[in-house]
């Protein structure tokens, strides 16, 4: 029988360092990775939380996910570098097209993070560590950013040994290690414990991963539900899901959204809000070249209560005004003009733009698509803010908004399956 050899290699501050590497390239002399340095929004304008920090950063008890302002409260002298989603996409796929060339059953599993399947390749090399080592160097010395790479029997104790010590490092997790290596940490570390979770279950008295694999499933089961009995398999290293090779195209959903620069409090500047939203969904649809069966809005108001609303669609799409005129309509059907702070559009149920048939009572947009390709191939040309609405004009917002909360093109599982 084979034996399983999984490596997962994860991007060191992924956004930072690609964007430290794309400077320095550049003939910037300073290296981000060197200074309390951010990837994150415009604290100015109310977006901003931390997506990637440097080391430096960290040694200020900074964390991925806090506010910039929070952040700034911390180290005043902290530099703030707004993201480049185009150039991480580069990176990654730079990154990716190095990892086939020692294995071609490559599963992206997020924009900086891979699953790699290096199970009978004893013929190739007797050493899978020695493998990872040089896979590792290979990043650093090509591409100039660092990774680290776990290696195990199967996903998840690949994904834990990777992040057992970084940066710039091959860590492996056995099942033979798990006792030694894995059963100590703290239960908030176990993939798939979030801080909900951690709660409910240091309330009962389990607090490390072994204290998980050793409690009785039955009662785990009884106030996790299933939810309980994935986490006790994860704790006791129990994982049979396969690397699925690819992921580029594996978009299930799209999802842009904004944190707005100003209180909205009335309707005109929510729709404009949402068309800002609209039209980098509709963008990245037509990029893609799917069509959305299923739209939803979601948002926030200023005393952070949270609503959301959706449809699906009878003929799905990827114009602009169609997303849209429905995206204003479920808002309207939600709204009580409670102010606002931050908006979200999602389009799900995608399927292929090569067939397409309008309702018999449906609006032909075909006008507005043909303006929708012109005004991408404008965009791709020239800049996103290359052409943009007149509506847009001194209103105090972007013509096209949206930070990816969900990187979609690499999605963000929740399970490794």
């Amino acid at each position: 029988m084979v034996k399983r050899y999984i490596f997962h290699i994860d991007a060191n501050s992924a956004f930072l360092s690609w964007e430290a590497v794309h400077r320095l390239q550049h003939n910037d002399p300073l290296d981000l990775r060197t200074v309390p340095a951010v990837v994150g929004g415009d604290p100015t304008r109310r977006h901003g939380i931390v997506l990637a920090k440097s080391i430096p950063a960290k040694e200020f008890k900074i964390i991925t996910g806090e506010t910039l302002y929070a952040a700034r409260q911390k180290c005043p002298e902290l530099l703030i570098v707004p993201p480049n989603y185009s150039l991480y996409r580069q990176c990654s796929d730079a990154m990716v097209e190095i990892f086939k060339e020692f294995s071609p059953l490559v599963q992206r599993f997020s924009v900086d993070e891979c699953f790699l399947d290096f199970s009978g390749m004893e013929s190739v090399a007797n050493d899978p560590v020695k493998i990872a080592h040089e896979l590792k160097n290979r990043v650093r010395n090509e591409l100039g950013f660092t990774v680290n790479v776990g290696i195990s029997t199967n996903k998840l104790l690949a994904k834990m040994a990777g992040e057992l010590k970084k940066p710039d490092m091959v860590h492996t997790l056995f099942p033979e290690e798990i006792p030694t290596k894995m059963w100590p940490l703290p239960i908030g570390e176990l993939f798939m414990v979030g801080r909900a979770t951690s709660q409910k279950l240091l309330s009962r008295g389990i607090r490390t991963i072994g204290e998980l694999a050793n409690y009785d499933l039955g009662l785990i089961k009884q106030f996790l539900k299933s939810q309980g009995v994935l986490i006790w398999n994860y704790a006791n290293g129990i994982d049979y899901s396969p690397v699925r090779p690819g992921g580029d195209f594996a978009v299930k959903g799209m999802g842009n959204s904004t944190t707005i620069p100003f209180d909205v409090e009335d309707r005109y500047n929510a729709h404009l809000v949402l068309l800002s939203l609209s039209e980098s969904v509709s963008a990245r649809l037509r990029q893609a070249k799917v069509l959305a069966g299923l739209i939803a809005v979601s948002f926030r108001t200023t005393e952070f209560y949270n609503f959301s609303h959706q449809r699906k669609l009878y003929n799905p799409t990827d114009c602009t005004d169609e997303i849209w005129k429905i995206t204003c309509q479920l808002f309207d059907e939600i709204w009580n003009k409670q102010p606002l702070r931050h908006m979200g559009l999602r389009v799900s149920e995608l399927c292929q733009n090569d067939f397409q048939q309008v309702a018999l009572f449906t609006r032909d947009y075909n006008k507005q698509r043909q303006a929708d390709r012109a005004v991408d191939l404008i965009r791709s040309k020239y800049g996103p803010s290359a052409i943009c609405r007149s509506s847009f004009l001194y209103s105090g917002l972007r013509s096209i908004s949206g930070g990816v909360i969900e990187n979609e093109e690499f999605p963000l599982m929740t399970s490794l399956l």
